[in-house]
């Protein structure tokens, strides 16, 4: 008996095991390396930084099977707030996108970020600090949310990570800036 449990959990591993084999799933920027400073012409244009906003080009490859949509966020893991700062969330990007660039695809929705509006804002870290800023994309097992509107960045997450089935992410660094 022991030998036939033993079996058949073996036979059960590698089943799964192929079954969800694939390529990793993964997001980069032809922009942005991980680990790496993000160029100036990123920063937000505001609280003394003087960037250009700009968004950099992302794209993803390599989401599991039975994905339906997409999310993508931006975050400040080092903001002194205690929590962290929410510098972008995209929701409900279709299936057939495979990156953002300079427009967000159709059918997807930016919600409130910690400024407590939508859209992007880029990295800028107090004088003399280094901040880690993480993209994070979110193979969503579902094809759309429907949150409420305004909802924040922290709420989103919640939906987010209600539904993923994985996620991919793209670590950078921003600062230390001078006064």
């Amino acid at each position: 008996m022991h030998l036939k449990t033993v079996a058949a959990a073996i036979l059960t591993t590698l089943a799964f095991g192929t079954a969800h084999a694939g390529e990793p799933f993964i997001l980069s920027s032809p922009e942005l390396a991980s680990g790496q400073s993000i160029p100036a012409k990123y920063y937000w244009n505001n609280f003394g930084c003087s960037g250009e906003n700009a968004r950099p080009e992302l794209s993803w490859s390599g989401a599991p099977e039975g994905t339906k949509s997409f999310a993508l966020t931006f975050y400040d893991k080092d903001a002194p707030t205690g929590s962290g700062f929410w510098h972008w969330s995209v929701y409900n990007i279709p299936l057939n996108a495979t990156g953002i660039g300079t427009d967000i695809p159709k059918g997807a929705i930016e919600n409130n970020t910690d400024l407590n509006q939508p859209g992007f804002f880029g990295p800028c870290p107090p004088v003399g600090r280094t901040h880690s800023y993480v993209y994070t994309v979110y193979a969503l097992s579902v094809p759309s949310l429907d949150l409420p509107e305004n909802a924040s960045a922290a709420l989103a997450g919640f939906f987010y990570n209600s539904n993923t089935l994985a996620t991919a992410t793209l670590e950078v660094i921003a600062g230390p800036r001078e006064e």
